[in-house]
């Protein structure tokens, strides 16, 4: 079959009317919840503080802006001024990022529900997949189990040294000294995210509960069934694929100051430029954000799902070699 010229869409016309169907099914499910949809900025003038999103910046008028990782500032803001339960699904950008899963430009649905828990989220998304046509039953793992039965440690209370080890002997084509020396969290995560990615994910179906309080992002801590203090959050995994990642959200304002602090730390121990903070999504913590629980989904690896396919390009009209 010849190639397509690189002027026309990537994927085929049947994979992008399943993908206008897809987004209406979405659509339509959240308005029969009465979830409201909102169109979040693609632009804004504030990024993430994370040391793992690279964002993609641009210049305006002298000024510098960033195309938007995610919606979620923006939604917050909204929430804390009243808006209930919502959600939006648009462009969002990641600098680096390409590969069969990857693209820099990609679809994220995310959505927020006022008064849920983290337990009540996962049901809903279950039923999201369920209307999609996700037929595979999405058991509930908890993160530390996971570790105890893959490598018989338990990875809230295991030392950083402990971790360094067996990275070294599981992994022995990971040059570590390379990818840590960074701060505490950093190295720590670092290890436990390489055990993880290499060992566990692989084949993984189901959403994955109780990460490392280390990883809590902007989540709540919590403490576990067992005592230890965690993230109460979740990610959702289908046959090895990332999908989605939920929070039980963060409502203090002044804990979340102190973790873009922290990021911005391990920027500068990585050598990467510092980020300025949101003082807008602050203020509007401190007003007051409901308590909420919110997820993220990549739309394009839920279609890849749903069809099969095996690279990102696929599910997309214009990916990043065509647009």
């Amino acid at each position: 079959m010849a190639s397509k010229p690189d002027w026309a869409p990537g994927a085929s016309t049947a994979a992008l009317r399943r993908r206008a169907g897809v987004l209406a099914s979405i659509r339509s499910f959240m308005a029969e919840r009465r979830v409201l949809e909102l169109s979040a900025p693609v632009l804004g003038r504030h990024t993430v503080t994370d040391l793992h999103i690279e964002s993609v910046s641009a210049n305006e008028s002298g000024r510098g802006w960033f195309l938007q990782t995610s919606p979620e500032y923006a939604l917050k803001r909204a929430l804390a001024a009243g808006v209930p339960s919502l959600y939006s699904m648009g462009p969002v950008f990641r600098a680096g990022e390409s590969g069969a899963r990857h693209n820099p430009e990609f679809t994220m649905l995310e959505w927020y529900r006022v008064g849920f828990s983290v337990g009540q989220l996962m049901d809903e998304v279950g039923l999201l997949l369920q209307d999609l046509g996700v037929e595979e039953p999405m058991p509930r793992l908890a993160y530390g189990e996971l570790f105890a039965s893959a490598f018989g440690i338990d990875p809230h209370q295991a030392a950083y040294a402990v971790l360094r080890e067996l990275v070294a002997a599981r992994l022995p084509d990971v040059n570590l000294p390379s990818v840590t020396g960074i701060g505490e969290r950093a190295d720590r995560n670092t290890c436990l995210d390489l055990l993880f990615t290499r060992f566990i994910e692989p084949g993984l179906t189901g959403f994955v509960f109780d990460y490392p309080a280390s990883q809590s992002a902007l989540a709540e801590v919590t403490v576990d069934g067992d005592g230890r203090t965690v993230a109460n959050r979740f990610e959702l995994f289908l046959d090895g694929v990332e999908l989605a990642n939920g929070y039980q959200e963060l409502r203090d304002a002044e804990v979340l100051r102190g973790r873009m602090a922290l990021d911005q730390a391990e920027r500068a121990a990585a050598g990467r430029p510092a980020v300025e903070q949101d003082d807008r999504l602050l203020a509007a913590m401190t007003g007051g954000l409901p308590v909420c629980a919110g997820v993220a989904l990549g739309v394009e690896r839920l279609l890849m799902a749903l069809s099969g396919a095996a690279s990102i390009h696929e599910v997309m009209a214009f990916p990043a070699d065509r647009a």
